[in-house]
């Protein structure tokens, strides 16, 4: 024979052999190291060429069913009880799929925004924690951001992933930590599957029906917006033209004396994507001057250098003068030592981080000044700017969008059996009281949907009600936090749920609080309760009722969050405030008696109106129970 001939022969055989043994595709999900959830039937399913017949081995049993004619396939194995490892076999008739490793323990997924998508290696105590995460019936799945316009069928990527020192820096650390505390309550393997993308609002997260969204609009809208991403895309790539060097090593670009004619003149304050450099985040500096004479240098300066996302370092002459980490909307105000100032020009520096999202010195143009004191404030000149270390990549914006992405990061998942939900989301639907009310119709709506879906009713879905944290939101007596976190609560109607209030542990210049270990304890708590029913006290006191008499609020709480007490001790209890007839809230005394609150002000001798921890950062508030666990925040009015 021809070496041609032989050649073709080989080839043909190939393709004939390719053509006889369809690989049978699975969902992402289904992988080596895989959690499967006990005590539920075991559904398998994907995709193969229609008309094949699909056998499914595991943990000693087995099944078999049709591709139908779209090549897809379902079939459910007998439910195991927790153990492992096994292995789980899908046979096409051609080429087998073996998945090894595989557990059966709870799975729980893990969604909402960053403060749950927040790592281990960026939260308290990290080097002990990972150093701690040797646990390897633990297991990750991260899903990768990403979104789309129509519900998917399969994930963009992910695998599982054994805890250990060597990955486990990268968890979500609220889930790693509920996970420990559940596997020492139950001892069974913990799957997470960590479905998560930070400043993402509730409407990403629930499909189209769920929000009345017309589905070909949406994926009209979807085209739009991939056709203005390539273009503002393009737009960013040639900007940064101007750099070829980058990365580059930006080591000294604070000092007075450097040559920044290669930088580009920029606007300031707007977020660096409204001026051609959409998509990208990571590290880029800003420069600008002052000029000040001899008697105002002596005197010394309050610099501002306005809002920046997210987190920055300044330097006037080289010399530091202020820091702030992770507060995309606080303006900044560093007041400068007197030793870092000059008669003449002054050179200020700030080196910016963005971690996603917008980027970039932004806020109010009164934000951004040099005031020396005792004089009045002046803007500063001749702003430039220049990027260090930055990736381009536009996706973070998607994360606003209705149904992005759940229709890319969940629709994948059903319908995986779950052990139940954690969630922590809600800042981003925090900014306004309207949106904090409208909060009150969208998340049993989300539950509800998620449930269907699963087809699980009873599928157990606690959630972290918002920590607290000083937003700059709160006006007078209205706080958009205190109203969503009311949202929150409200949405305990529904069975089978539970949250885990937070507002003693968070940081009121931090919107990510390190403590994730105590977070994760607390929903541990909550789940050892509702998933599996154990007597335990799980919550704080919670809100039951208000009685005005006497010139006084006397409050009761639900006796399941226990007795009632006072974080270090006493009785007098902190965070309360009463208003009359009008309208007006006034601090108020209230202290512990035969169970119950009875509070107090002398500005409101007849107070028909009770509010506890009602603002955005209520960090003076202090009841809890016998255990430590918050009361959650309440009022008695409507207004």
């Amino acid at each position: 024979m021809h070496a041609a001939s032989l050649r073709s022969g080989l080839l043909l055989a190939g393709l004939l052999i390719a053509v006889s043994a369809p690989a049978v595709e699975l969902p992402r999900i289904f992988a080596d190291g895989m959690v499967v959830q006990r005590d539920q039937p075991v559904r398998v399913w994907g995709h193969a060429v229609p008309g094949t017949r699909v056998n499914v081995e595991f943990a000693g049993h087995r099944d078999a069913t049709t591709a139908d004619d779209r090549g897809e396939w379902m079939l459910s194995l007998p439910e195991q009880k927790a153990g492992g490892p096994y292995e789980m076999r899908i046979d096409d008739g051609g080429r087998a799929r073996v998945l090894r490793d595989v557990l059966v323990g709870d799975v729980w997924l893990a969604s909402g925004q960053s403060n749950m998508e927040w790592p281990i290696a960026q939260s308290a105590n990290p080097e002990a924690e990972i150093a701690r995460a040797t646990d390897p019936q633990i297991r990750h799945f991260k899903i990768p951001k990403s979104w789309s316009g129509e519900p998917q069928a399969q994930l963009a990527g992910g695998e599982w992933v054994a805890s250990s020192p060597q990955a486990a820096g990268s968890f979500s650390a609220v889930a790693h930590h509920f996970a420990r505390e559940l596997r020492k309550a139950t001892g069974v393997p913990i799957g997470i599957v960590d479905s998560t993308w930070g400043g993402s609002s509730i409407e990403a997260w629930m499909d189209a029906a769920a929000q009345g969204v017309d589905a070909k609009a949406l994926a009209a809208r979807t085209d739009e917006l991939r056709e203005a991403d390539a273009r503002a895309l393009a737009q960013t790539r040639r900007n940064l033209e101007r750099w070829p060097a980058v990365p580059v090593d930006d080591a000294g670009w604070q000092e007075a004396g450097l040559d920044d004619s290669a930088w580009a003149p920029i606007q300031v304050p707007t977020l660096w994507e409204a001026v051609g450099f959409n998509g990208m985040d990571g590290v880029a500096w800003y420069r600008a001057t002052f000029v000040l004479t001899q008697e105002e240098a002596r005197a010394g300066v309050t610099l501002g250098v306005g809002r920046i996302d997210d987190s920055d370092v300044t330097w006037v002459n080289g010399t530091q003068v202020g820091k702030t980490r992770m507060q995309y909307n606080l303006p900044r105000r560093y007041v400068v030592p007197t030793s870092a100032l000059r008669g003449g020009v002054n050179q200020v520096a700030v080196r910016v981080s963005d971690f996603g999202g917008g980027g970039g010195i932004h806020g109010e143009a009164e934000e951004v000044f040099v005031q020396p004191h005792g004089g009045e404030a002046r803007p500063l000149i001749g702003w430039s700017f220049r990027p260090a270390d930055v990736t381009v990549a536009l996706i973070d914006d998607k994360n606003q969008h209705p149904t992005l992405l759940y229709n890319a990061m969940i629709h994948p998942l059903l319908p995986y059996p779950l052990r139940g939900v954690i969630w922590y989301q809600g800042e981003s639907n925090a900014g306004t009281v309207t949106d904090a009310l409208r909060y009150r119709e969208q998340f049993p709506a989300l539950i509800g949907q998620w449930r269907a879906q699963w087809k699980a009713p009873s599928l157990p879905f606690l959630w972290v009600q918002l920590a607290n944290f000083s937003s700059g939101a709160d006006s007078g007596d209205q706080s958009p936090w205190a109203v969503l976190r009311e949202s929150q609560s409200a949405t305990l109607s529904l069975p089978a749920t539970a949250q885990a209030v937070t507002i003693d542990i968070g940081d009121a210049d931090d919107i990510h609080p390190l403590n994730k270990q105590e977070v994760g304890r607390r929903l541990a708590l909550a789940a050892r309760h509702v998933a599996h029913g154990e007597a335990l006290i799980f919550h704080g006191p919670v809100y039951r009722r208000a009685r005005f008499e006497g010139g006084a609020a006397h409050v009761d709480f639900d006796g399941a969050g226990g007795p009632l007490a006072v974080r270090g001790g006493g009785n007098r209890v902190h965070g309360f405030t009463l208003a009359g007839a009008d309208q007006l809230f006034h601090p108020a005394e209230a202290i512990l008696a035969d169970g119950h609150v009875i509070i107090r002000s002398e500005a409101v001798p007849r107070p028909v109106a009770v509010r506890y921890a009602w603002r955005d950062n209520p960090e003076d508030a202090d009841l809890v129970n016998a255990t430590g666990l918050p009361a959650s925040p309440f009022r008695s009015d409507a207004w």
